[in-house]
């Protein structure tokens, strides 16, 4: 249990180093909290501060959750793995060095769910890149791939009595809380599109 509890603090420490807020501070001395949708994520920066700002922080969301569940499986195997990667998606939502007021989780709980169960998490990658090719919404593409994986874990081979599959359960819910104003606007129809600036 030991190792268990500090799976989930480097979880946590590492999921809240937050790239889109870091790059926004450091290199363009603004808050990309205050910016367009106002979501510290790699989408809100792409439409903010342009493709190289997302890049890097593309690169940062994905790799720090991937360290954690690395960390995790080496401290206490899958339940490290799990621990740690859960945290490291509540740390990117609810950062401790950033007021708790981060992004929305959708790149590192990829990045977890990649290293827990990659089958799983390509089929919902897929999914995801179909939905935003067709509807330009990469809010719907998140929230329906967040759907996606929790059933293709299951069918890969994570069933209800291991602890892969409710890890991906858990990601999947904080998506899917995390785009609650998203779903709002693609009811009203006023969600921005991929390309387009903040309707918001």
């Amino acid at each position: 249990m030991f190792y268990g509890i500090i799976s989930i603090i480097i979880g946590y420490l590492l999921g809240s180093i937050n790239s889109a807020v870091l790059i926004s501070n450091i290199f363009y001395k603004t808050d990309i909290r205050s910016m367009g949708s106002g979501n510290a994520g790699t989408t809100n920066v792409l439409r903010s501060l342009g493709k190289k700002a997302a890049a890097f922080t593309f690169l940062g969301d994905f790799l720090k959750g991937i360290i954690a569940s690395l960390i995790g499986m080496l401290l206490y195997k899958e339940m490290g793995l799990v621990l740690a990667g859960g945290a490291a998606v509540i740390g990117h939502n609810w950062p401790v060095y950033f007021g708790f007021k981060g992004g929305k989780g959708v790149l590192t709980s990829f990045s977890v769910l990649l290293f827990a169960s990659p089958w799983a998490a390509l089929i919902a990658l897929a999914w995801f890149i179909v939905i935003v090719a067709i509807t330009r919404y990469v809010s719907l593409g998140s929230i329906t791939a967040a759907l996606v994986v929790v059933i293709a874990t299951y069918f890969t081979g994570h069933g209800f009595d291991t602890p892969t599959f409710w890890l991906t359960v858990f990601v999947a819910v904080l998506v899917i809380i995390r785009h609650h104003s998203n779903i709002k606007r693609l009811l009203t129809g006023t969600e921005s599109k991929l390309g387009q600036k903040n309707k918001n």
